[in-house]
């Protein structure tokens, strides 16, 4: 049971893994020492227990939301080929392929329970895959790849983990009936997720049009959007992530969240920035939380049918071996499905190096979606399992899990290191191109401002409601400083392509050199604020609003900052 000091403590934990991540200097990935500290909290007397329908409720809505959000359309609609075969085709065969295995590993494990096993474990976790990859240099075909497949691939293994259920508790199953139900249930999920969004735009722009459009009630509006979703899919016996995810992309298709005001935005930003680390935190400090009594679980396992623990701990080796093999296999598929389509439709063809295919491989982790599956199997209620084997099967998927993290943490960074460097770097190159047409807009209606009498018909009106005469002299005046300030723009982003790689550095030194004198600057005045707040020469509110346009000021040189390219 959650009690309010319990979610205190693991709030402080979750903060204290960020300054663990940096005194790490960022070698050890923030998922593994949640875990850690996960583990020690159990130990110390901590225990919370997962609710598997809780966490799929809570968690899974949200991040996914935040998840589809940033995952650009356009890409998805490009690579949606090896996206949708590793998200749907390939999670489908290693339930089959690999649940065969694992029975002919422990014939003593039945069939139904090792498609069971399988199901559960085939599914990659969107949440452990995106904080392990976070913050590093992975190429963007491939980023985009991993975070499209981990979108879909949830809904489809846990499916795939019902069936397998219900084969082993009631003997009953139909490949037809399993296929008619998959489909219903991934295309029910879409379909609601799109109807709920859809039904959300039009509401957001009624209130919009009426003036109920402030942020924080919109915020909160978007941030209950998801769960909704979630819960009338799930209400229907359809896939509620699925619809998480497909209500996300409608939004974002129907251009809502352009719409809003500025300061929405703005806002929304920082707030679902906090909410996707807390939640991403919490996910894996209820995983070590877990870890201590699984073990024990392990430990009780072994005494139970005689067997040692290291052979527990091979049996996990041993499968979590033949998904790495499954998944290595799924990618090469791709990359030839890729290249044969190419071919036919005479269309370019990037090909995915060894290097590529392995990163995608050891990317393939499982998290708590695995685990919140597996302890959803029913317990009986006189001391037997209603599910068969049930404390193997738990076991067998925590050891896979914490062996997934361990060794992606491990192999995603050597991977790294012999993937080609890209010679383009394509964002910065698109971002470019971008930022050029945008000024040449605004320069197209200075030079129309420039040619008319006035710049628009609302200054006129502001001009003569305060009893003020438009000053023509002072409107070219402005329009001519403005015109300078974006030309000189356009040319420093025009030029950056096509400047040397010595001249390119030292601009970027230069560049690099004024943000940090601005920041040095910015310092004063804060220091200058603080002095006469000290003195009561201002009061509070005059300090609060003056550090808030210090603010705003500070976050655009650091967002400048962060555009800014390595020296090469």
């Amino acid at each position: 049971m959650l009690t309010i000091e319990t979610i205190l403590l693991l709030l402080l934990l979750a903060a204290i893994s960020s300054l663990l991540v940096a005194l790490f200097k960022q070698k050890v990935p923030q998922p593994v020492i949640l875990i850690i500290l996960g583990v020690f909290a159990a130990l110390a007397g901590m225990h919370v227990t997962l609710q598997p329908a809780m966490f799929m409720f809570v968690f899974l809505p949200p991040l996914l939301f935040a998840d589809s959000f940033r995952m650009p359309l356009r890409e998805f609609a490009e690579l949606r080929g090896p996206i949708l075969f590793l998200a749907f085709g390939l999670v489908v065969l290693s339930t089959l392929i690999c649940g065969y295995a694992i029975h002919w590993i422990v014939p003593e494990l039945g069939l139904p329970i090792c498609f069971t096993l399988a199901a559960a474990l085939s599914p990659t976790d969107t949440v452990a895959v995106s904080s392990l990859i976070e913050g590093r240099k992975v190429p963007n075909r491939l980023l985009q790849i991993l975070s499209g497949e981990a979108l879909f691939n949830d809904a489809s293994g846990l499916v795939c983990f019902r069936f397998a259920m219900a084969d082993a508790l009631t003997g009953e199953f139909s490949y037809r009936q399993a296929f008619g139900t998959f489909l219903m249930v991934a295309l029910g999920g879409l379909l609601v997720g799109a109807a709920v969004a859809w039904l959300a735009v039009k509401l957001n722009r009624v209130l919009v049009r009426r003036g109920y459009d402030d942020p924080q009630s919109q915020i909160i509006f978007v941030l209950l959007l998801p769960f909704l979703m979630y819960a009338v899919a799930e209400a229907v016996e359809c896939s509620g992530i699925l619809a998480a995810v497909a209500g996300c992309m409608v939004l974002k298709l129907s251009g809502m969240i352009e719409d809003t005001a500025t300061a929405t935005r703005l806002q929304a930003t920082t707030v679902w920035t906090i909410v996707s680390y807390v939640f991403n935190a919490l996910i894996f400090l209820f995983l070590g939380l877990q870890l201590p009594e699984l073990l024990q679980h392990g430990v009780a396992l072994g005494h139970k049918y005689d067997v040692a623990l290291w052979q527990v701990g091979l049996f996990v080796v041993e499968i979590y071996a033949i998904m790495l093999a499954m998944r290595f296999a799924g990618v090469w598929t791709s990359v030839f499905g890729r290249w044969v389509v190419a071919r036919i439709g005479s269309l370019p063809f990037e090909p995915t190096d060894f290097a590529g295919s392995m990163l995608l491989t050891f990317a393939g982790v499982r998290g708590a979606v695995t685990l919140a599956a597996v302890l959803s199997l029913p317990e009986g209620t006189d001391g037997t399992d209603a599910f068969p084997m049930r404390d193997a099967v738990v076991v067998a998927a925590a050891g896979v899990i914490v062996l997934s993290l361990l060794a992606a943490s491990v192999f995603i960074p050597l991977c790294l290191r012999f993937l080609p460097k890209e010679t383009v770097d394509e964002n910065a190159q698109e971002e470019n191109m971008a930022r050029q047409k945008l000024i040449r807009a605004a320069l197209a209606v200075l030079a129309k401002a420039r040619a008319q009498p006035v710049l628009n018909p609302s200054a006129t009106t502001l001009a003569k409601a305060e009893g003020q005469p438009v000053d023509e002299a002072m409107r070219q005046e402005v329009i001519g400083r403005l015109y300078q300030l974006y030309h000189s723009q356009l040319e420093e982003e025009d030029e950056t392509p096509r400047i040397t790689p010595l001249d390119r550095n030292r601009a970027l030194r230069a560049a690099r050199m004024e943000l940090a004198l601005r920041l040095q600057l910015l310092r004063a005045e804060r220091q200058a604020m603080r002095d006469m707040t000290s003195r009561r020469e201002i009061n509070d509110q005059t300090e609060w609003k003056l550090q808030q346009e210090l603010d705003y000021e500070e976050q655009v040189i650091r967002s400048q900052s962060q555009r800014l390219p390595r020296e090469g």
